[in-house]
């Protein structure tokens, strides 16, 4: 009887095995939070700091409550360190093998185009692709650390052990897309340096790509006809957003006193390349967000939604998905009858998860705005700048949510927790429950638009 009722409790969808083991990570970090040791000055930290913080840590997201590196203790910074990495290997390695359980689910043809589609042809590919994982995370972190150590070493006069720890800690947190800084004021003393807003820019985009796209560059980087369709959109969605992003930032912040006017013309290019890149939902910034004008942040809004790419440390909807709601509207208005991709045709159930995650995305997001709105006094712009980082992962803030009430700080860290394990969790159960059709209904066309 006891064997039944815990069989029937264990959780045996892919989707609930994740959901349960970043949960138990984020409630492992509150605890260790919450600890004498981790917190400077006496006592603990609260339940809710600690629990937003460590919320944060493990989604990757970098939104905080307190000031990182004056209210948490060296022991707290490596503990959230540590919640960073596990996070965002986790949701990588999740991801990954999100391909390997659909193999074992789905029909013949199916579960071919899937192990093709992911580069794996079985359950025995697990260890390949977790170790495929960890050595790429690990040589962009350690070549993002050498760098930044060395910069804070020769440049900014840091003794070794600071100038190490500086590195490290920020290189993890931009190769994991984490955003989380030990400065209070993020990166903004060093917008005009590119020693060290390009290293951390590029382990920001190296981690957003996702590890199917790395590891096939890896293979067969010279032979681009030969990439998966996922590479083929994730690359060049990936420079056009990049390049769209700093253009649009620069130029509308390009004559403010209060961000990129007070810069020299060149350090102003950096600085905008740099926060388009950190929509890629890392949230480091090297400008005051809360000094941009609001049609920057609508346009930032825009550009977190969309996120980076699949299977990767990156938040958002995905640019493949995306991309896939860009191709089904190109299809309609050129008058096509199938969705074709760079000579693929996508599948009616891929239309399908792609228009159900952006609406169910887009319901929670406005969902939770409205929600904000009604319990505090910030504008719209600024909330919704709040809600979209916090469902995206990104990090970024217009500096309200340290000053949200309680219950606001609760909603950001389900949104959070929602951003980050939704669009994975939920094309899985979106792709495990399709069943063979067994008839059809009559068809009925009812009128649009």
């Amino acid at each position: 009887m006891l064997g039944a009722w815990a069989a029937h409790l264990s959780p045996r969808h892919p989707a609930q095995v994740i959901a349960l083991g970043f949960a138990s990570a984020i409630l492992g970090g509150t605890v260790l939070l919450m600890l004498p040791t981790s917190r400077v000055g006496p006592g603990g930290a609260s339940f809710l700091e600690a629990l937003f913080t460590a919320t944060s840590a493990v989604c990757v997201t970098g939104l905080t409550v307190v000031d990182t590196p004056v209210y948490w203790t060296g022991a707290g910074q490596v503990i959230i360190l540590a919640l960073i990495q596990i996070g965002g290997f986790g949701i990588m390695s999740f991801a990954s093998l999100l391909g390997v359980l659909l193999a074992r689910h789905l029909g013949l043809r199916s579960r071919i185009s899937t192990a093709a589609e992911t580069k794996s042809v079985g359950i025995g590919d697990v260890r390949r692709i977790l170790l495929g994982i960890l050595k790429i995370t690990l040589l962009v972190e350690a070549i993002t650390a050498v760098l930044l150590s060395g910069r804070f070493f020769v440049g900014y006069d840091r003794g070794p052990a600071e100038a190490l720890w500086l590195g490290v800690f920020h290189a993890v947190s931009a190769c994991n897309n984490a955003g989380f800084a030990l400065f209070s004021d993020n990166l903004v003393g060093y917008v005009g340096d590119p020693w060290i807003c390009l290293p951390v820019a590029g382990a920001v985009i190296l981690g957003g790509l996702g590890f199917p796209v790395l590891f096939e560059l890896r293979r067969r980087f010279r032979y681009p006809r030969k990439w998966f369709l996922t590479t083929k959109l994730v690359l060049p969605g990936t420079v056009l957003l990049l390049v769209l992003g700093t253009i649009f930032i620069t130029a509308v912040e390009w004559s403010s006193p209060a961000t990129l006017g007070q810069l020299r013309p060149d350090q102003r290019v950096l600085a905008g390349f740099f926060q388009s890149t950190m929509t890629r939902t890392a949230g480091f910034n090297s400008l005051d967000i809360g000094q941009l004008h609001p049609v920057t942040l609508l346009g930032m809004d825009v550009l977190m939604f969309i996120g980076g790419g699949p299977a990767g440390t990156a938040g958002g909807l995905k640019i493949t998905t995306f991309a896939v709601l860009f191709f089904i509207v190109y299809t309609e208005i050129s008058g096509g009858t199938a969705v074709n991709v760079f000579g693929k045709r996508l599948p009616r159930s891929v239309h399908r998860q792609a228009i159900s995650i952006v609406l169910l995305a887009g319901a929670l997001v406005v969902g939770a705005t409205m929600f904000l709105m009604l319990i505090t006094d910030f504008g719209l712009d600024r909330i919704l700048f709040e809600v979209v980082s916090a469902f995206a992962t990104v990090g970024l803030s217009a500096g309200i949510t340290a000053d949200l009430p309680s219950v606001g700080q609760v909603v950001l860290i389900l949104v959070m927790f929602a951003g980050r394990l939704g669009p994975v969790t939920l094309a899985s159960a979106l792709a495990l429950r399709s069943r063979p059709l067994q008839f059809e209904y009559p068809k009925e066309r009812p009128l649009i638009g």
